[in-house]
């Protein structure tokens, strides 16, 4: 499964509601939200109430929320509630990461974790359990538009060892996502290095035309 998710923090905010339906026309798999508190990070984005409010405008495509926010449980309940479908949050965020990550499960939702440039991948060893997906911050979070730090390809092909390890043991595969500086230059490399979900911001909100944005990066998919 490979999935464009763009990030509607480079999206119009003026015009939110319609910048969602048009990168849906033009083939986006997931609707990605960047939820900043100010705390966690050094900017401000959304809340709960945005996501409910666009998900009428979404149809069967996936909320996929990615929390830089401490602490995370109240707003895992707020953002569930309000129709996420997947819900990721940084270990450093979270004083419990088992039982924050149970809470999300307890919604019948996807759960993964967010590992920033220098967070070491053995955070997620003994949750591996709970988790539906790792999210791979190839940039720092708290702001789009930053460039790819070329070291976190070597950080996703081990992340992809032990995915692939867990799944030989437990017969579930764990979605791999890249989120920071993902574009058409360099979306073939992070599939040989093994992710399969590509946040997306600048590279499709930054083109005039969306639906060449969103072919042109997944042109690179494996076929068949």
């Amino acid at each position: 499964m490979y999935r464009i998710a763009p990030s509607i923090l480079s999206a119009d905010m003026a015009r939110l509601g319609e910048e969602v339906q048009n990168v849906i026309v033009a083939g986006a798999d997931w609707i990605h939200f960047d939820v900043m508190d100010y705390h966690y990070v050094p900017n401000l984005t959304f809340g709960p109430v945005v996501c409910s409010a666009l998900k009428p405008y979404l149809k069967n495509i996936p909320i996929d929320v990615h929390l830089m926010v401490e602490p995370v449980d109240l707003l895992i309940k707020d953002f569930a509630n309000a129709g996420a479908n997947i819900i990721s949050f940084h270990p450093e965020a979270s004083r419990h990461i088992d039982r924050s990550l149970s809470l999300i499960r307890e919604h019948n939702i996807l759960s993964g974790l967010a590992l920033n440039p220098a967070t070491p991948l053995c955070m997620v060893e003994h949750v591996l359990d709970k988790l539906d997906m790792i999210l791979i911050m190839s940039v720092n979070p708290g702001f789009g538009g930053q460039k790819f730090i070329p070291a976190m390809r070597e950080k996703i092909r081990q992340c992809k060892t032990l995915c692939d390890k867990y799944a030989d043991k437990s017969g579930r595969q764990i979605m791999i996502e890249v989120d920071g500086g993902v574009c058409d230059s360099n979306i073939a490399d992070l599939i040989d290095d093994g992710a399969n979900i590509f946040v997306a911001g600048s590279a499709v909100f930054g083109k005039d035309d969306y639906h060449m944005a969103i072919n042109s990066l997944k042109q690179h998919f494996p076929r068949g």
